[in-house]
């Protein structure tokens, strides 16, 4: 009897505790489930902070890169070899009908790829990809070359970029002049694909970039399926 009465007193004793018992567990529970979040969230922070920190970086290189050819010799390379050039020799063909423009894209926007070519930042989204993937190239001081037309571009234009047997078409919606330390210009919109066109400006003894910003609508032949 006297065993009994021990697991009955035990027994109510937990049934009196479970309730208060329940509610700890659970914030307990809740407790871990925040830390892990925000373990998670940190790290996350950190690894776009590093990300940023490359990305500034790169553009910072490739800002000044820009720079440099400006005051330099034009490369003795001849327009007309560009447009001979094999799309599967580099990552593809960028296409700007308004300025008669056809150029071979080179991946890694390097001083070396931008003496004869538009170059894509690797650092920025995939050509085609959700994201703003980032393409620079020289103002050449010859007329037609590389980017040199780049500034008679308009809001409306069409850009074609044709990558490993895709083709990828946006419209132009915004222009602007911008320091040449200002990394805001390679930010994503959202789930948007864009493209940014990054060059020197004024064509003589650039003091900012010239920045095209355009955004591929999918649903007029951009070819997006399978490209997240």
């Amino acid at each position: 009897m006297r065993k009994l009465a021990y697991v009955l007193i035990v027994a109510g004793i937990c049934i009196v505790l479970y309730p208060k018992l329940s509610v700890l567990y659970s914030e307990y529970k809740q407790e871990m489930l925040l830390q892990d979040i925000e373990n998670a969230e940190q790290s996350r922070r950190q690894a776009d902070n590093v990300d940023l920190k490359s990305l500034q970086s790169s553009y910072a290189q490739v800002s000044q890169w820009l720079e440099e050819m400006n005051t330099e010799s034009e490369p003795a390379i001849a327009h007309t070899q560009l447009n001979n050039f094999d799309e599967e020799e580099g990552l593809g063909t960028i296409l700007i009908d308004v300025i008669d423009l056809k150029l071979p894209i080179l991946e890694g926007a390097t001083k070396q790829n931008l003496q004869h070519a538009a170059a894509h930042m690797t650092e920025t989204a995939p050509l085609g990809h959700v994201g703003n993937a980032a393409i620079a190239a020289h103002r050449s001081r010859t007329a037609g070359r590389l980017f040199n037309r780049l500034d008679e571009v308009k809001v409306g234009d069409e850009i074609i970029v044709r990558s490993k047997g895709e083709q990828f078409v946006y419209t132009v919606y915004e222009i602007s002049v911008v320091e040449p330390t200002d990394v805001s210009v390679l930010e994503n919109r959202g789930s948007e694909r864009t493209l940014t066109l990054i060059t020197c400006d004024p064509l003589v003894n650039p003091t900012h970039r010239l920045i095209v910003h355009a955004k591929q609508d999918v649903r007029e032949g951009g070819q997006a399926a399978g490209n997240e």
